[in-house]
């Protein structure tokens, strides 16, 4: 029993040691018209991912963007797997990004799951996310890799999560609809790193 207990110390102090050397991970304030929401980018679990996502803050292309597609049990009902989240960006078609896509980062490789507050690329086909996104209204573990959301299954790309503002994720994904797109955009005025 004391061998354990030892043990147990001594882990539990080398684990400090090696995240007290870690940097802290970047966070951001996606402002709205609606409130902000202050999200935490987990740039050690999914490096490409959040990457990709901060080239898109760093250079101001979020400026003006909105979300416009609201995700909820009750306007989905030809799906069959339901899911809740709300979807912003800067709505490009294909080719029209500043940006190539990235390399898709499953949640088996990254070990960030679809749980509530959660950010995630929005895509088509694995490896064609650019600069949509989503934030998931709860648990979502459809989207993990091995969901059933997709058909490919290979699920999204998940690379942090909201750390303040749920109640301004879930005002927004409360606005009104018309087949899960919203009837009055919610501006994203900017999103901006937290110095």
């Amino acid at each position: 029993m004391k061998r354990q207990s030892v043990f147990l110390i001594i882990l539990t102090a080398a684990l400090a040691l090696l995240n007290a050397g870690a940097e802290p991970n970047t966070n951001v304030w996606i402002k709205t018209g609606l409130g902000n929401i202050k999200v935490e980018i987990y740039e050690r679990q999914a490096p490409v991912t959040a990457a990709n996502f901060l080239r898109y803050v760093d250079a101001g292309f979020f400026k003006e963007a909105s979300f416009y597609r609201v995700v909820r049990l009750d306007n989905q009902p030809d799906n069959l797997v339901k899911i809740e989240v709300i979807q912003g960006g800067l709505r490009f078609g294909d080719g029209e990004s500043p940006f190539p896509p990235v390399e898709h980062e499953t949640t088996v490789k990254t070990g960030v799951l679809h749980k509530e507050g959660v950010i995630s690329m929005a895509r088509n086909a694995p490896g064609s996310a650019t600069s949509e996104f989503f934030i998931c209204v709860g648990d979502q573990p459809e989207l993990d890799f091995g969901g059933k959301r997709n058909p490919d299954g290979q699920g999204f790309a998940a690379f942090g999560r909201v750390v303040e503002g749920m109640e301004i994720v879930r005002k927004i994904q409360q606005q009104p609809d018309e087949g899960q797109i919203l009837k009055k955009k919610v501006i994203i005025l900017d999103i901006q790193r937290i110095r």
